[in-house]
């Protein structure tokens, strides 16, 4: 069953509670030993973790910040720096560089989704969808999203698979679902 950035917003509206902790958080989580308020937008939360220290400067370089720091609303599947470590050695250090902004943008935005959703978002739209669901992102990109005892995945183009390791990060502008993964579009 194909997911619509609609879809996915009108739940995120309806739902609005974390199904992973069960209950809402009365209090954004710590990521990267900082913490997030739901009262800033999505970069300079970002910006405080020391978990995310690659990402930001990957936004960076691909130039999205002003983008990131927009209305909105977004779901930022943020993978942590581990996660870009895990990449082919050499692998972020050629992203960065400008004459590959243009592949490094695409990575990013396969992140992100034009929509507010929450976990208890995902994990409806995967149980609706007999147990995955496929959200387009930003970046074109297709990613299968799964609920399965309580963790929430996303699969990319290539195979490749992302738990949600911290989810619903409030931001003025979204929600953030730190990852442990890199998802990458297809070749």
């Amino acid at each position: 069953m194909k997911t619509s950035p609609v879809r996915a917003l009108a739940l995120a509206a309806l739902l609005g509670v974390s199904a992973l902790a069960g209950v809402a958080y009365a209090e954004n989580p710590m990521v990267g030993g900082a913490a997030m308020s739901a009262d800033k937008d999505i970069i300079d939360n970002a910006v405080n973790s020391a978990d995310h220290t690659t990402l930001v400067a990957a936004v960076q370089a691909a130039g999205l910040v002003e983008t990131l720091k927009g209305a909105g609303p977004f779901t930022v599947l943020a993978p942590v720096n581990a996660a870009f470590e895990a990449l082919p050695a050499g692998t972020v250090e050629s992203l960065l560089k400008p004459e590959n902004r243009a592949q490094l943008t695409t990575i990013l935005t396969c992140h992100v989704i034009p929509a507010k959703a929450l976990a208890a978002d995902v994990v409806k739209l995967a149980t609706d969808a007999g147990g995955t669901a496929e959200i387009d992102t930003v970046g074109g990109c297709k990613l299968q999203a799964r609920a399965e005892g309580g963790t929430v995945t996303f699969t990319d183009e290539t195979g490749g698979t992302a738990t949600v390791t911290i989810a619903d990060v409030l931001q003025s502008n979204g929600v953030i679902h730190v990852i442990d993964k890199v998802l990458l579009p297809k070749s």
